[in-house]
């Protein structure tokens, strides 16, 4: 069997029935770790050893028929996950020596599926960008063009997957950094409805936007890991009570005839014919399968972007607030005094984006500025929300770019803060208003990877997956190897 050309199914089948065991698998992509990780430099560490004895565990777990539908199967773990045992740094120097004494809810929940992970991926500082350029360890480069970025913050993950170095990782999204690298390295990336998925032991970066989710190759190896994260945790007050559908069922019990999909007017205006391809093929497969394609107004989409970056400092400067030198993070040596010592540790445990948006975010909460900053932009955020419901009354999904383009070079909006702010323009929206969304590949342009958007109505991941699956298995969605990495 050719491993790279396996679904977490068939990997999964193949174990049962005795043709690979789960150290043979670990093995492999260990070793293709170790020929190609530096080249794009997607994983920071490599839990080799825990690796190696989680699947020999999942390999007894099999041989009893106590195995779960996802035990033996490797994958890789995004570093803002805490991970008992294991360092979990956030890419910054602020935790460059944490080893958490527990796990976050994520990491404890694929543990108990039997999952191996084979270590711990690249991203933004805290997650705080869009390239994963900001971090402590180098950038993640993009398999599909050694001068590209791999996106952020969830870079690191993106990369590995998209290389073959792991069939699927975990992620998290506070303002596309699931979607963004999904789209850029040719990849299904879901982000859940917030509180889907618990945020227990899931390092903060904006409390009120953060959530988790999974990247792999096509919505069929997405479905079974969402399905093991997803759920009501008791540890996370913003976890939803609410029953996870079976999302893997709903791969093929998704009926794409009838459904009324909502694209809104003017989004795409300043997109060229080559960037706007991805949704014109999507457009055309959905209305060939029976769909109705409506097109809608949310006027208050033009105003996400400010109202995102000055809600996402807020709550970063109020959480990174804890990192002080004295109950968290990096102590400087020898400080003089207690102002020395928060301006020392902060000054040399923070990387330049993190102190940029601590700065804005402490800015827009002080006095005389928090009205006309902070209040002003959860009331737009409010109205963000009631145009996403607004438009759910009319429409079952609406189809949207993922981004603006395929994936910039290496160091090309590094300095200009706005231009790599922008780049998230289609993806914040869904984050403000809570609700899923999905990255789905749509084939090359010039050899790198184009995709599109689908966001639903809260808690509709198995349709969202559902779609992408069928555009996956009747469409345009299939997603070869970046060269060099067949």
């Amino acid at each position: 069997m050719n491993i790279l050309d396996c679904s977490l199914a068939d990997m999964s089948r193949a174990m049962r029935e005795g043709e690979v065991s789960s150290l043979e698998l670990t093995r492999f992509f260990l070793d293709r770790i170790e020929r190609h990780n530096a080249q794009i430099n997607g994983y920071i560490r490599i839990t080799a050893d825990a690796a190696l004895a989680a699947a020999e565990a999942a390999d007894k777990r099999i041989r009893s028929g106590d195995a779960a539908p996802l035990t033996g199967i490797p994958y890789a773990h995004k570093d803002i996950f805490c991970t008992e045992g294991a360092t979990t740094t956030c890419a910054s120097k602020m935790l460059r020596d944490f080893i958490p004494p527990y796990d976050a809810t994520v990491s404890a929940k694929l543990k108990d599926a039997g999952m191996v992970m084979l270590g711990k991926t690249n991203m933004d500082e805290f997650a705080m960008g869009s390239s994963t350029e900001t971090g402590d360890f180098g950038p993640a480069v993009n398999p599909w063009g050694e001068d590209r970025v791999a996106g952020g913050s969830s870079g690191g993950s993106a990369a590995v997957v998209a290389a073959g170095l792991a069939p699927c990782a975990t992620a998290t999204d506070t303002g596309g950094s699931i979607r963004q690298p999904a789209a850029f390295c040719g990849l299904t990336g879901i982000k859940p409805t917030y509180g889907r998925v618990s945020r227990h032991g899931m390092i903060a970066f904006a409390s009120s936007l953060d959530q988790g989710g999974v990247l792999a190759r096509n919505a069929a190896d997405c479905a079974p890991v969402l399905q093991a994260v997803a759920g009501y945790d008791a540890r996370d007050p913003t976890s939803v009570q609410s029953e996870v559908p079976d999302y893997v069922a709903a791969l093929n019990e998704t009926r794409l005839r009838g459904l009324r999909i909502g694209v809104v007017q003017g989004l795409e205006d300043d997109l060229s014919d080559k960037e706007r391809a991805p949704l014109e093929l999507a457009k055309a497969f959905y209305t060939d399968a029976g769909c109705e394609i409506k097109t809608l107004a949310m006027p208050s989409l033009k105003w996400c972007i400010p109202a995102y970056y000055v809600i996402a400092t807020a709550e970063c400067s109020s959480n990174l607030s804890r990192y002080d030198g004295v109950r968290y993070g990096r102590r400087c040596q020898n400080p003089e005094n207690l102002e020395d010592l928060y301006r020392r540790s902060r000054g040399e445990g923070f990387g330049a984006e993190v102190k940029r948006r601590i700065l804005v975010g402490t800015h827009v909460l002080s006095s005389g500025y928090y009205d006309a900053y902070y209040l002003k932009a959860q009331k737009i955020r409010g109205r963000i929300a009631a145009d996403f419901m607004a438009a759910f009354e009319q429409v079952d999904v609406l189809l949207t770019p993922t981004t603006p383009t395929t994936a910039f070079k290496l160091k090309e909006k590094l300095d200009d803060p706005v231009r790599m702010y922008l780049s998230d323009r289609y993806t914040v929206p869904a984050n403000l208003a809570g609700v899923p969304a999905v990255s789905v590949p749509a084939g090359l342009d010039d050899g790198l990877p184009q995709s599109f958007q689908l966001i639903g109505p809260h808690f509709e991941e198995g349709r969202l997956l559902g779609m992408a699956h069928a555009w996956q298995t009747d469409g345009d969605g299939r997603m070869g190897r970046p060269g060099g990495f067949e």
